[in-house]
């Protein structure tokens, strides 16, 4: 196997999952109109991808080369769905029967059979609650039966071009799929992670802030009550030093609600024998 043409392969699949990231991104913050045809624009990339793929055939010696192509089919159908995989086998079967030749009934077969197994897996998983290691092994197994099927249905010369390369294609199916979902179930799970953590601080801060106003208000009224209060006061008696303290503590209630309207992280205080952990107002807000 020559590792260039492997490494040329791998690099076209990276391109096609980095273009997907991007394109969701763009679509998070898009119209709901733009989101509709996310599958579709998701589909056209990875048909693409795969085309790609079946031009940078891989050598594998003695005169013999073999593609991808259903690494992205797969993938985009696992990972987007139905939709964005139909689009993908559809423009990569179109490209299959461009090219001609007595296979391509086979290779057609091949590409429509690897979405709709991809498809199935796909229910499977969501049944499931998720993709797991079970559910991708699963599709690589389902990957290579079908690429085998799709030679053996040739006959006899279909079995003779496939005997040399079933373990080619075992290797491309379990690095390329493998590889490719578990990339795929790493950055979902970040990404989930991450709007957690949004959703969590928005609520915070929230409520920080509603907070911070309702205490606001009554505070004000203290401590213009606290300075009109202290200048009927001698200077020096013990009352004095009293009402002196009680402004100290509400200016110290102000400087608290000044964090608390301005929460940008959410640190812990930690717990301290029976108390539970506690917001830092301080270190989570700025002034």
């Amino acid at each position: 196997m020559d590792y260039h043409h492997v490494i040329e392969a791998a690099g076209i699949v990276s391109l096609g999952l980095v273009f997907y990231s991007y394109l969701i991104r763009a679509h998070d913050g898009a119209p709901a109109a733009w989101r509709r045809w996310r599958p579709v624009a998701t589909g056209v990339a990875f048909g693409a991808v795969a085309i790609a793929l079946m031009i940078a055939r891989i050598y594998v010696g003695h005169d013999r080369f073999i593609d991808a192509r259903a690494v992205p089919i797969a993938l985009v159908t696992l990972i987007e769905g139905t939709e964005a995989g139909a689009v993908t086998a559809a423009i990569a079967a179109l490209y299959r029967i461009w090219q001609g030749g007595s296979g391509a009934p086979a290779g057609v077969l091949g590409i429509v059979a690897t979405a709709a197994a991809a498809a199935a897996v796909r229910r499977w998983a969501r049944r499931d609650g998720g993709q797991t290691r079970r559910h991708i092994v699963s599709l690589i197994v389902a990957v290579w039966a079908i690429t085998a099927g799709s030679f053996l249905v040739l006959g006899a010369r279909g079995f003779t071009m496939f005997e040399p390369l079933w373990l080619d294609f075992l290797a491309l199916s379990v690095i390329g799929i493998g590889a490719g979902a578990r990339l795929y179930v790493v950055k979902s799970h970040a990404t989930e992670a991450a709007r957690r953590d949004a959703a969590q601080l928005r609520a915070v801060a929230s409520l920080a802030r509603a907070a911070a106003h309702e205490i606001n208000n009554p505070l004000t009224a203290v401590l213009g009550g606290l300075a009109l209060a202290s200048r009927s006061l001698p200077p020096g008696s013990e009352e004095a030093k009293w009402m002196a303290s009680a402004k100290e503590g509400a200016e110290q209630i102000r400087d608290i609600v000044k964090h608390m309207n301005h929460i940008t992280q959410l640190a812990e205080v930690p717990s301290a024998g029976p108390l539970p952990p506690m917001l830092d107002i301080r270190k989570s807000g700025r002034r």
